[in-house]
C-alpha cells in the first residue's frame, strides 16, 4: 500500500490486503517459540521448562529493542503520509545506529549474566543449567534479533506488510530446518548441541532474513551510510519508544515474578505448561490479532501524517468486526481443542494436564486479547504510547499478587494463575477501548 492510498478512504478490501500479510508475518515472527517447544520435548522435560521460562527473559531483551523500533515506526509512518522521504531516511538511519548499539549492550549483559538470569526465574538443578546455556548462546548471537523489529516496523510503517511476511517466512523455514539438525545428532547428520542448538538456529535464521531486509530497505528508502548516525531525530524516537519499551519490560518482569513466586514453586510441569500455553498456543493467536493491530497502526500513522484524522478513526471501526470474529474463533479453539493442541507438545501427563487447563481457562479471555490488540494499534499508531503504558502496566502488575492468592493461598494451583491472567486481560481491554472511543489520540502531535 503506497502513499497515495493514505489520502483516500481505505476500503475493507484494502484493509484485508494489508492485514492478512500482517497476520501471517506476526504469527511467523513468534513461531520460533513454537518450533523450539516442539523439538525440545525430545531432549527432556527440564529443557522444555527452561525454554518456556526463558521466553520472559527474551521479552525483557525485546523491550530494549522496542525502545528504538517502537519509536521509529509511528515517525516513519507519519513521514510517509506527509510524503517526506528525507525525514523518513533520517529517522531510519538514526534508529538503525541506536539499534546496533543496544544490541551489542544486551549481548554483553546477557552473555555474562546468564546464570543470574536463570536464578532470577526461580529455576534450579538441571532446568537452571539448561536455561543458562540457552540464554548465554542466544545473547552472544543476538544482534540479528536486535535489528529484526526495526526492519519489520520500517516496512509496515510504510504500508508494506508483504515484505516482512516474506522475510519472516524465510526465517521460520530456516529455523524449522536448522533446529533439529543442531539439537540432535540425527543419525550422525546433526551436531547434537542440545538446547544451545535451538538458540543458534533461532538467531542464525534471523541473520539471513534481516540482512536481506536491510538491503531491501536501503534500496526503497535511499538510505546511505551517512544517515546511520545519531541525530536530532533520536530524541523523538526515544520519546515515542520509551513508554512502549517500559510497558514490554514491565510485562516481562511481571512474568519473572510470577515464575519466581508462583509458577516455579508448583513444579517443573507448571513451568513447562506455561511455556506450551504461552509459546505454542498464544504464540499463534496473539500474533494473529497483532497483525491486524499492525495494519491499523500503519494506516493510522500515515493518515495522521497526511492530515486525515477522520480516516484514522474510520479504520478502527472498519477493523472491529474482523478482530471480533478472530477472537471468537480463538476462544472456541482453546475451549474445544485445548487437550488435542497441547498434546502435540508433550507426552508428560502432568504437563499435559496443566497445559490443557491453561488452554480451556484462557479461552475466556481471547476475545479481550483481540480487542486489546486493536485498540492498542490505534493508540500506538498515533504515537500515544504513554496511554498504552498506563493502561497496561497496573493490570499486568496486579497479576502477581492475584495469581499468588488464587494459586497458593486459595489452593487453586495452576488454574489460579490462569484465572489471574484472564481477569487482568479484560481490565486492559476495557481501558484501551474507552480511550480509543474518546478519540483524543487522533489529534496528537509527536
Amino acid at each position: 500500500m503506497e502513499y497515495y492510498r493514505t489520502v483516500q478512504p481505505i476500503t475493507r478490501r484494502e484493509l484485508m490486503r494489508l492485514a492478512l500479510p500482517g497476520m501471517l508475518f506476526a504469527v511467523m515472527t513468534h513461531a520460533y517459540r513454537t518450533v523450539d517447544q516442539f523439538w525440545i520435548q525430545g531432549v527432556s522435560t527440564e529443557a522444555q521448562a527452561a525454554i518456556g521460562s526463558s521466553v520472559f527473559v527474551l521479552i525483557t531483551f525485546f523491550a530494549a529493542f522496542e525502545l528504538v523500533s517502537g519509536g521509529a515506526g509511528p515517525l516513519i509512518a507519519r513521514a510517509t503520509g506527509a510524503n517526506d522521504p528525507d525525514a523518513r531516511r533520517r529517522v531510519l538511519g538514526t534508529a538503525l545506529w541506536a539499534a546496533v548499539g543496544i544490541g551489542l549492550l544486551v549481548s554483553a549483559v546477557g552473555g555474562a549474566g546468564a546464570p543470574w538470569l536463570s536464578a532470577a526465574l526461580g529455576l534450579s538443578g538441571q532446568t537452571a543449567a539448561e536455561c543458562t546455556t540457552y540464554l548465554r548462546v542466544i545473547s552472544l548471537t543476538i544482534l540479528p534479533l536486535a535489528l529484526t523489529p526495526l526492519v519489520d516496523q520500517s516496512f509496515i510503517a510504510q504500508g508494506d506488510t508483504r515484505s516482512p511476511m516474506i522475510l519472516q517466512g524465510l526465517s521460520l523455514g530456516l529455523n524449522f530446518a536448522l533446529t533439529p539438525l543442531l539439537i540432535f545428532e540425527a543419525g550422525g547428520y546433526g551436531l547434537g548441541l542440545g538446547i544451545a542448538g535451538a538458540a543458534l538456529a533461532s538467531n542464525g535464521s534471523r541473520a539471513v532474513a534481516t540482512a536481506i531486509g536491510l538491503a531491501w530497505l536501503t534500496e526503497r528508502t535511499g538510505l546511505r551510510w551517512a544517515d546511520v548516525r545519531p541525530s536530532a531525530e533520536l530524541r523523538r524516537v526515544l520519546k515515542v519508544g520509551s513508554p512502549i519499551a517500559m510497558g514490554v519490560l514491565t510485562y516481562a518482569l511481571v512474568y519473572w515474578a510470577l515464575l519466581y513466586f508462583v509458577v516455579s514453586p508448583l513444579g517443573p510441569h507448571v513451568n513447562a505448561a506455561l511455556g506450551i500455553g504461552f509459546s505454542a498456543l498464544e504464540a499463534v493467536t496473539w500474533p494473529a490479532f497483532h497483525g491486524v493491530s499492525l495494519a491499523v497502526a500503519s494506516v493510522v500513522g500515515r493518515s495522521l501524517g497526511a492530515g486525515r484524522p477522520e480516516e484514522a478513526r474510520r479504520v478502527v471501526k472498519l477493523a472491529l468486526p474482523l478482530i471480533t470474529g478472530m477472537g471468537i474463533v480463538a476462544s472456541l479453539a482453546f475451549w474445544l481443542g485445548g487437550a488435542f493442541l497441547t498434546g502435540l507438545f508433550t507426552d508428560d501427563p502432568s504437563v499435559h494436564a496443566a497445559a490443557t487447563t491453561y488452554a480451556v481457562i484462557l479461552a475466556a479471555s481471547q476475545l479481550a486479547v483481540a480487542w486489546e490488540a486493536l485498540f492498542e494499534g490505534a493508540l500506538a499508531g498515533a504515537g500515544d504510547t504513554e496511554t498504552v503504558f498506563w493502561l497496561s502496566t497496573p493490570a499486568n502488575v496486579l497479576r502477581v499478587p492475584l495469581a499468588w492468592a488464587l494459586a497458593l493461598s486459595f489452593g487453586w494451583g495452576a488454574a489460579g494463575i490462569w484465572w489471574a491472567i484472564n481477569v487482568t486481560t479484560w481490565a486492559k481491554a476495557a481501558g484501551k477501548g474507552y480511550m480509543t472511543w474518546r478519540g483524543r489520540w487522533a489529534e496528537l502531535e509527536i
